[in-house]
């Protein structure tokens, strides 16, 4: 049995219709995957990725060990190269996941009385990150840079480095912040500022290099934190930047220090995904170009069926429909689902009370006709 406190915890996750289970592979229409471009289902991927392998001897399952060990094998080069070149950066260093970059980032690279100012909507991998640093942590109001401002000007006169962290785009909400004035607020007060850009590689920038390549802000970033199980298509993520930065995260970063790493078949998918995502620019017909065209005409339906007042504003691939209540926003999330339509309700607490909401990620394979079809049902719920 279970620790009083542990099923008291759960009880209360039941009562708040709350509680989490895993979901099971289904046929539905897909609008909740992070598959923005179909690269996870690319024949073409996978099948590079296995040729890749037997051409360059590279037949074992596992890494066998930490980077530090036994686990560097060769293609991690090869790749971090290929990630840094292609992003603009000195520098990559790949990580297991994008938690376990952002932990590894956040847990040694603000020192002790340091400052981190953060948005009030930055991804649970950031704050958890940020609660194992020994730094002082302030949050701002979500993507308020006028509110951001005013908490700089409170450490004005300190000694110590100030970070400051915000994503190009919310995961739960799809919006983004105004990056170009963010980045010029940082420079003229000398501070750190580290983008998550992991929802908007594979999406914006010249052929997917992300929002800030967009914004031609990629020389003012300290750090960038990627992550390769969205739009990629494949597993890992990594953190851009400098040498030196490469050099401290792998010998303080404890999480990139103490875990197995990633199989040279992961390492293999992400190549050839990036070679995948190198060409996108070029045909009309692209996996980017159909996703960009997918994004107008989800806009343009929203606003033809009179549902914007429901919706975030977002230009990306995430549309968020605000629908109060776990209850309420579960059952239209079933009601869609029975109609063929995978749309994932998000329940607090995972957003606030009262922001709960139906979360539909746009994908390159995504039909015009499915998107007509799922927004019209939604119509009929709301």
């Amino acid at each position: 049995m279970l620790p009083k406190k542990l099923q008291n915890k759960l009880n209360s996750r039941i009562q708040d219709n709350a509680l989490r289970n895993l979901g099971e592979s289904n046929t539905l229409v897909d609008f909740s995957s992070n598959d923005y471009l179909g690269f996870s289902k690319s024949k073409t991927i996978f099948d590079n990725a296995h040729q890749y392998l037997l051409e360059h001897n590279l037949t074992q399952n596992g890494a066998t060990g930490s980077r530090l060990l036994s686990g560097n094998h060769s293609l991690y080069n090869t790749v971090e190269q290929q990630v840094s070149k292609f992003h603009n950066s000195e520098s990559a260093l790949i990580f297991n996941s994008g938690y376990d970059a952002n932990l590894g980032f956040f847990s040694c690279v603000p020192q002790r009385n340091d400052i981190i100012i953060y948005d009030e909507f930055c991804h649970a991998s950031i704050r958890d990150g940020i609660k194992m640093s020994l730094a002082k942590a302030f949050k701002f109001k979500h993507n308020d840079l006028q509110d951001l401002e005013k908490e700089l000007l409170r450490f004005a006169q300190t000694n110590n480095d100030i970070y400051v962290v915000t994503e190009s785009v919310f995961s739960m909400d799809g919006d983004s912040p105004d990056l170009k004035t963010l980045s010029t607020i940082c420079k003229k007060h000398n501070i750190n500022l580290i983008i998550d850009e992991a929802h908007t590689i594979g999406v914006f920038g010249q052929n997917g290099k992300g929002l800030v390549n967009k914004l031609q802000l990629e020389g003012s970033i300290f750090a960038r934190i990627i992550t390769f199980g969205k739009a990629l298509g494949c597993h890992g993520a990594a953190i851009l930047g400098s040498n030196n930065l490469r050099n401290y995260l792998i010998n303080f970063s404890r999480p990139f220090i103490y875990t197995t790493a990633l199989p040279p078949h992961s390492l293999a998918t992400l190549k050839i995904s990036y070679n995948e995502l190198a060409i996108q620019e070029t045909s009309e017909k692209s996996q980017l170009q159909k996703l960009h065209k997918n994004i107008i005409f989800f806009k343009s339906e929203i606003q033809r069926l009179q549902l914007q007042q429901l919706f975030i504003t977002s230009d990306s691939a995430i549309h968020c429909c605000i629908i109060s209540g776990n209850e309420r926003v579960k059952q239209i999330s079933e009601a869609l689902k029975n109609n063929d339509f995978d749309v994932k309700a998000i329940l607090s607490p995972t957003v606030p009370i009262e922001k709960e909401r139906l979360r539909f990620c746009l994908h390159s394979y995504n039909s015009s006709t499915e998107i007509t079809k799922v927004l019209q049902l939604l119509a009929t719920f709301v």
